[in-house]
Protein backbone atom coordinates (compact mmCIF):
# COMPACT_ATOMS: atom_id res chain seq x y z
CA UNK A 1 0.00 0.00 0.00
CA UNK A 2 2.96 2.37 1.13
CA UNK A 3 4.43 1.61 -2.48
CA UNK A 4 1.68 2.16 -4.38
CA UNK A 5 1.15 6.11 -2.69
CA UNK A 6 4.99 6.53 -3.30
CA UNK A 7 4.62 6.02 -7.07
CA UNK A 8 1.44 8.23 -7.35
CA UNK A 9 3.11 10.76 -5.56
CA UNK A 10 6.37 10.54 -7.63
CA UNK A 11 4.24 10.22 -10.79
CA UNK A 12 2.50 13.42 -9.67
CA UNK A 13 5.64 15.36 -9.09
CA UNK A 14 6.85 14.60 -12.52
CA UNK A 15 3.46 15.56 -14.40
CA UNK A 16 4.37 18.22 -12.70
CA UNK A 17 7.36 18.86 -13.27
CA UNK A 18 6.56 18.67 -16.83
CA UNK A 19 3.82 20.44 -16.95
CA UNK A 20 5.53 23.63 -15.22
CA UNK A 21 8.28 23.25 -17.81
CA UNK A 22 6.11 23.58 -20.63
CA UNK A 23 7.10 19.30 -22.12
CA UNK A 24 3.41 18.97 -22.35
CA UNK A 25 2.80 21.46 -24.66
CA UNK A 26 2.75 20.06 -27.83
CA UNK A 27 -0.04 17.59 -26.33
CA UNK A 28 -2.21 20.90 -25.41
CA UNK A 29 -1.25 21.33 -21.88
CA UNK A 30 1.00 24.12 -20.65
CA UNK A 31 0.29 26.53 -17.96
CA UNK A 32 -1.21 30.21 -18.48
CA UNK A 33 1.89 31.80 -20.10
CA UNK A 34 2.33 35.41 -17.60
CA UNK A 35 3.65 38.45 -19.10
CA UNK A 36 2.59 42.13 -18.47
CA UNK A 37 3.58 44.31 -21.05
CA UNK A 38 2.32 47.35 -19.52
CA UNK A 39 5.22 47.09 -17.00
CA UNK A 40 7.75 47.40 -19.53
CA UNK A 41 6.06 50.17 -21.02
CA UNK A 42 6.31 51.93 -17.53
CA UNK A 43 10.39 51.71 -17.44
CA UNK A 44 12.43 54.72 -17.69
CA UNK A 45 15.59 54.20 -19.01
CA UNK A 46 16.31 50.60 -17.66
CA UNK A 47 19.47 50.43 -19.43
CA UNK A 48 20.49 52.74 -16.73
CA UNK A 49 20.50 50.95 -13.97
CA UNK A 50 23.50 49.44 -12.35
CA UNK A 51 23.95 46.42 -10.19
CA UNK A 52 26.82 47.51 -7.02
CA UNK A 53 28.96 44.80 -4.79
CA UNK A 54 28.45 45.60 -1.31
CA UNK A 55 31.28 47.44 -1.05
CA UNK A 56 30.41 49.74 -3.57
CA UNK A 57 26.87 50.17 -2.07
CA UNK A 58 28.54 50.57 1.64
CA UNK A 59 30.46 53.40 0.01
CA UNK A 60 27.63 55.01 -1.55
CA UNK A 61 25.44 55.05 1.43
CA UNK A 62 27.89 58.14 2.81
CA UNK A 63 27.54 60.27 0.24
CA UNK A 64 24.55 62.32 -0.52
CA UNK A 65 23.22 62.03 -4.12
CA UNK A 66 24.10 64.85 -7.01
CA UNK A 67 20.91 66.01 -7.23
CA UNK A 68 20.42 66.67 -3.41
CA UNK A 69 23.96 68.48 -3.50
CA UNK A 70 22.70 70.99 -6.30
CA UNK A 71 19.51 71.82 -5.34
CA UNK A 72 20.90 72.62 -1.48
CA UNK A 73 23.55 74.95 -3.00
CA UNK A 74 21.31 77.03 -5.04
Amino acid sequence: MLRALVLALLLANLGYFAWTQGLLAAYGFAPASQSEPQRLSQQIRPEAMQLLTPGEARQLEGKPPAAALTSATE
